[in-house]
């Protein structure tokens, strides 16, 4: 006896395209800076009672209106939620250092500022990737650059960074050759996409590039473990 047929037509999803569609609604639209103090708590797996304090640089508004804290974290500015890793942190909130608090989601008055900026700055969507924002960096972020793992690394401050059409982010560094005034503004002609000239890029806060240009044993060791392939 065969099996009852349903009189509805098979559905077919494209879970590819599926995906494609998440995807773009975690795009980044808007930026705003962050210009007062708040910060990102992380936690490690190897010490998972004590809690650590990152400045957080800026805000992003996706284009679902979500709103994300973001950070220069590892190879990317990245949003403050998918830090989850286990060798290198786990988000835990954002806290306020003036009055200590913890809180789960983004400051109220960074969505309004966000959603407002975005709808008076609307752009027409094109076929082309086109630049659509410039914020400067104000926490002092350093690249660590590498074109080829035996070639020389280089430690850059990071200028600015440039959010484009498609929701990808990059830093601005400088050809400190070609800079003909001081202090190096965004606009000037001397900065650069740090992806069109460099194959790996790290980010570090200001403190941990001090360590690292001063040779300190024990942060060159932990550098080497991150950046360097196992076999």
């Amino acid at each position: 006896m065969g099996t009852s047929q349903s009189p509805r037509s098979a559905q077919v999803i494209d879970l590819d395209a599926m995906r494609q569609r998440q995807q773009a609604q975690k795009h980044l639209v808007r930026l705003a800076p962050e210009l007062d103090g708040l910060e990102m708590v992380y936690r490690l797996a190897a010490s998972p009672d004590t809690y650590y304090g990152m400045p957080i640089l800026a805000w992003g508004l996706r284009e679902d209106g979500n709103v994300v804290g973001l950070v220069p974290w590892m190879e990317t500015l990245t949003a403050c939620h998918d830090v989850n890793s286990q060798d290198n942190g786990y988000f835990v909130g954002y806290r306020d250092p003036e009055t200590e608090e913890i809180f789960d989601t983004p400051p109220d008055h960074k969505y309004y500022e966000l959603t407002a900026a975005a709808d008076y700055f609307e752009y027409e969507a094109s076929g082309e990737v086109t630049l659509i924002q410039q914020l400067p960096d104000t926490l002092g972020t350093h690249a660590l650059c590498m074109n080829h793992p035996n070639a020389p690394w280089q430690m850059k401050p990071v200028y600015g960074w440039r959010l484009y059409s498609d929701g990808s982010i990059d830093a601005l560094l400088a050809d400190e050759e070609k800079a003909t005034m001081t202090p190096i503004l965004l606009g000037d002609k001397c900065l650069y996409s740090a992806r069109s000239c460099h194959k790996s890029i790290y980010f570090f806060q200001r403190h941990i590039a001090n360590r690292i240009l001063e040779e300190d044993p024990a942060t060159l060791e932990a550098l080497a473990m991150m950046v360097v392939p196992s076999e």
